[in-house]
């Protein structure tokens, strides 16, 4: 019950990196689908501004599933998703904060602009808390982001064949090789 990823098969050589990437995951789908509700709790059908208020949340969301599917990939095929990936983990988290900083800013011009039933006070109060949630996942999505980066760096040395395995060495260049080389190349 609950996480539980299984790395015995010697697949990963990091397993605290993927579960907290999981996690950071996890978190990001249950605050983006509560301030999809605390929106729908200012008004039942949303305005323009509601609905792309919405929208930017359920991006949100299916960009988190996306990364919760990319680590559940062998490191071979999640490097095809990994750009889109990122693309809009950082426009999400770009936008997010930038919510979050109108709502802060100016609460009741907002809620005027999502057309809400709620009483101001009220109004105000529920956008402080989608605001704070909204201030939650940009800080996550930056996490998210940092540890997809880590993620796909350990996919590459793999691969490669630095981490895990057999150490490569490169060629190394005698010095009368480097004599030929400009001056400020010569040390």
């Amino acid at each position: 019950m609950g996480l539980s990823i299984d790395y015995s098969g010697g697949e990963c050589s990091h397993p605290y990196t993927h579960k907290i990437f999981i996690l950071t995951n996890y978190v990001l789908l249950g605050a983006a689908s509560s301030c999809i509700f605390l929106t729908l709790s200012l008004r039942l059908f949303p305005s323009l501004v509601g609905f792309l208020l919405i929208l930017l949340h359920i991006i949100t969301i299916a960009g988190a599933i996306s990364g919760c599917a990319a680590a559940a990939r062998s490191a071979s095929s999640a490097g095809k998703f990994y750009g889109a990936h990122m693309v809009a983990t950082v426009l999400t988290a770009i936008f997010q904060g930038s919510v979050s900083v109108l709502i802060f800013t100016k609460p009741s011009d907002f809620l005027d602009h999502l057309k809400s039933y709620v009483r101001e006070e009220d109004g105000v109060v529920i956008l402080k808390l989608a605001g704070g949630l909204c201030v939650v996942m940009f800080c996550l999505e930056w996490v998210v982001l940092t540890l997809a980066f880590f993620l796909n760096y350990y996919a590459y040395m793999e691969r490669k064949g630095i981490i895990g395995g057999d150490v490569r060495s490169s060629k190394v260049v005698d010095e009368e090789d480097t004599k030929n080389w400009p001056w400020p190349f010569q040390v």
